[in-house]
């Protein structure tokens, strides 16, 4: 497994070099075998979740064998051809959503819920509707083994508060010019995704 620090020295002190974002730090010490000890924590720490993934995509694919290649652009594939007359007209341009550039190529297995909050940020209204329905879908077909993410203390309120400024009952924002920002947009998708992790444990 490649490491992803590196050791160097400057000057009287070792340093470390992160392969991944470039970012360089120090190991705040001369001794060379306790840099090599801090080193060698700094990687172990980094390698123990990628290491678990690996033994979780084993397992998963024993009963799956194309749950390590199936990507959301096979989900947005899939979920169109689902549809019929006018809504997959609707479908076929949500998905060309730009927004959903930053997740189209990604693997579900290593969807982290940072990916999901990128893509609200960039995109709209719209976006926020259909990534929930493309969660759902995966989440139905078993494509997901987890809910993923999840926010259990927001008030449902919030999801009406902000539906009802979309449907112009927020006349003072209205009468500004001013939209909602995607902080908004972004409590009312992990509200909706909150719920979801509390239905799926009612099941069990």
């Amino acid at each position: 497994m490649k490491t992803r620090f590196r050791m160097f020295r400057r000057g009287n002190y070792f340093w470390s070099h992160d392969g991944e974002t470039g970012k360089q730090a120090s190991l705040r010490t001369k001794d060379k075998a306790t840099a090599l000890r801090l080193l060698h924590s700094k990687n172990e720490a980094c390698q123990q979740p990628i290491l678990n993934l690996q033994i979780a995509r084993t397992y998963l694919t024993a009963g799956d064998p194309e749950i390590g290649k199936r990507t959301w652009w096979t989900v947005m594939n899939e979920i169109v051809l689902t549809k019929k007359n006018a809504t997959r007209v609707r479908w076929d341009r949500a998905i060309k959503d730009k927004a959903f550039d930053l997740l189209r190529d990604r693997l579900l297995l290593e969807t982290r819920a940072e990916h999901f909050l990128d893509v609200l940020r960039q995109g709209t209204v719209s976006t926020n509707v259909h990534l929930r329905k493309l969660h759902n879908f995966a989440l139905d077909m078993n494509w997901l083994p987890w809910v993923r993410p999840g926010q259990k203390t927001l008030a449902q309120d919030r999801i009406r508060r902000k539906a009802g400024h979309y449907r112009g009952r927020a006349p003072e924002n209205h009468r500004h010019g001013n939209q909602p920002g995607a902080p908004r947009v972004l409590r009312g998708l992990l509200a909706y995704w909150g719920s979801a992790i509390r239905r799926g444990r009612s099941h069990r």
